[in-house]
């Protein structure tokens, strides 16, 4: 590979990066082909700021053993909520930014307690550059809202519980 090649590779991968963290990605891998024999494989991450706290999550504090047997049998009785498994979970078909309303100082799209009909706009997630309306998959009462205007959200992470 020449030092033409190289600098330009150098460009590109700065590029990708910059296309990372202005999108809020974890994740982005490329393949660039020169030639039949010449080609770049480049992978770009970055750790997110949840993975530790989803890693001392499990860490508790010793338990004499009387006492453990009434906390795991309250533990199996109630398992904790996964708003994703939730039968009228809506969830984000792509990565990007959720936004709540139309533009800045419009009334949000729905609020918590609202009936919404079948292809109503639930929110907008925006994904480079483009602004995509999520529309409600069925006619419902919005009982959850699960994310905040502004944040970033992953591919099938919930975003409204419907009913």
């Amino acid at each position: 590979m020449t030092k033409t090649n190289h600098e330009a590779d150098v460009a590109f991968i700065e590029a990708l990066a910059k296309l990372l963290r202005e999108n809020d990605l974890t994740e982005l891998q490329v393949k660039r082909e020169y030639g039949e024999d010449d080609s770049l494989n480049v992978r770009v991450s970055r750790v997110t700021q949840a993975a530790p706290v989803v890693a001392s999550a499990p860490v508790a504090a010793p338990v004499a053993p009387q006492q453990a047997a009434p906390a795991a049998a309250t533990a199996s009785a109630t398992p904790p909520e996964d708003p994703a498994a939730h039968p009228g979970a809506v969830t984000s078909p792509m990565v990007g930014t959720v936004y709540m309303q139309a533009e800045p100082g419009a009334p949000a799209f729905i609020s918590v307690g609202q009936q919404i009909n079948e292809g109503d706009t639930l929110l907008i997630v925006e994904a480079m550059k483009t602004m995509n309306h999520i529309p409600a998959p069925r006619s419902g009462t919005v009982k959850r809202i699960l994310v905040e205007d502004g944040a970033p959200v992953e591919y099938g992470a919930p975003l409204v519980i419907l009913e």
